[in-house]
């Protein structure tokens, strides 16, 4: 599929700065307060995942949009960047399913999707104690005590992400990616991106990568698993480029994730290509995930007015149809009067004013709608997305068509 013309929107300085403060290096990450006071960093991850997975148990019952649930997320792994998981230690320590509760707080603030705090206790509560149908209710000590948590940590919380809550979903990039290269409408696609996307939450790739090149290393896992591949663009470079991401950085975060679900246990007969790892220095020039044809807007204009042409053609063929099916009235009306069965009038003038006013209706709607199509045409020689100009023919030209046939089988009715 051809991309659009506009093209997406590369990160401002400020937004590159900010996130740029919390991307860390593999070294980075394994000196993290929770590694410092003797926690393994397995240990450390899975306790990360726990909290990731009662953030997304949470959600699901407050009905709370993935693109919150992935910014509590990423506040939650920030927060252990600066705070340890280990009790007994000279520093404070947390527990994880608080700080994953303060999140859920905040991140609602954060992207205006807010929930009422007993709905957020309430369901905390629930996931907590294992107990989808645990009654909670204002009399409850756990009640109080998960609320009162959630206020107190908000502030540590705030504090501990020196009040940074400049946070850019890759979720929305990705939307922005599949639509600027023509691929929304494959669901299996977007689907797949998606899932990793998701995956991606539960490990701590948000700090080891922008999220611009977390949505195009979904974009190349899932084109690889769906062996799709998309089109350079008119000066002949490939799509990573054309999004300003490095392919490096995008097999690196592919392997990543790969790591994780080598993990997991494959059921019998599913699919496991989705975590084959990615050669870091293989050629650019033979990246799967790259088309070899060329795009541009004037290409993918003369494409579209290509098609549309001949959906017009075809309009065209229909409204001549009418317009002699109209010539033919009186012929078909003065044979009819001759029978005594074609018209019940006498000397068949209603009937002869009926069938040309529908004939020179039909035809004048016809030719208003072809000349849309033909406007339409002539936007797609210069570049202009035509796709619902294009749907539309696609109905005119049935129409057109299918209608003219139609009559004319109905006047082939009347015998002489």
């Amino acid at each position: 599929m051809s991309p659009s013309v506009e093209s997406p929107m590369l990160p401002t300085e400020i937004l590159m700065m900010t996130e740029s403060q919390w991307v860390f290096s593999e070294s980075e990450l394994l000196r993290t307060p929770s590694i410092i006071d003797g926690m393994s960093p397995e240990r450390e991850k899975e306790n990360r995942g726990k909290g990731v997975n009662f953030i997304f148990q949470v959600g699901m019952m407050l009905k709370i949009p993935q693109v919150t649930l992935a910014t509590a997320s990423v506040l939650l792994h920030r927060f252990f960047m600066r705070h340890t998981m280990v009790d007994n230690t000279p520093r404070q320590s947390y527990h994880y399913y608080p700080m994953a509760a303060t999140s859920i707080y905040l991140a609602t603030k954060i992207e205006e999707d807010c929930r009422k705090m007993k709905d957020l206790v309430v369901a905390c509560v629930r996931v907590a104690q294992k107990d989808p149908g645990k009654v909670v209710d204002e009399q409850d000590k756990e009640y109080w005590r998960w609320r009162d948590n959630i206020l107190h940590n908000e502030d540590v919380l705030l504090e501990a992400l020196c009040f940074d809550l400049t946070i850019e979903p890759p979720y929305n990039i990705l939307s922005e990616y599949l639509s600027y290269f023509g691929e929304s409408g494959n669901r299996r696609l977007r689907n797949s991106a998606w899932a990793f996307i998701n995956d991606s939450c539960i490990t701590m790739l948000c700090l080891q990568f922008p999220s611009r090149v977390i949505a195009a290393s979904a974009l190349y896992a899932a084109a690889k698993h769906c062996q799709t591949d998309i089109v350079d663009d008119e000066n002949g470079r490939p799509w990573w480029e054309v999004v300003d991401v490095e392919l490096k950085a995008i097999k690196r975060a592919c392997n990543y994730l790969a790591t994780v679900y080598e993990q997991v246990h494959v059921k019998n007969g599913r699919d496991v290509s989705i975590h084959q790892r990615t050669p870091e220095d293989e050629d650019e020039s033979t990246a799967k995930t790259r088309a070899s044809s060329r795009w541009s807007p004037q290409t993918a204009g003369h494409e579209q007015a290509s098609v549309i042409d001949g959906l017009a053609a075809d309009s065209a063929s229909g409204i001549e149809s009418l317009r002699q099916r109209s010539r033919s009235f009186s012929d078909f009306h003065q044979q009819g009067i001759s029978d005594g069965h074609a018209f019940d009038d006498p000397d068949g003038s209603n009937g002869e004013k009926v069938h040309r006013a529908a004939g020179e209706d039909d035809h004048e709607l016809l030719r208003e709608e072809r000349s849309r199509i033909i406007t339409a045409r002539d936007a797609g020689v210069n570049g202009v997305n035509v796709n619902s100009y294009t749907t539309h023919a696609t109905s005119l030209a049935r129409q057109a068509n299918g209608y003219a046939t139609d009559e004319m089988s109905e006047e082939g009715e009347v015998e002489p």
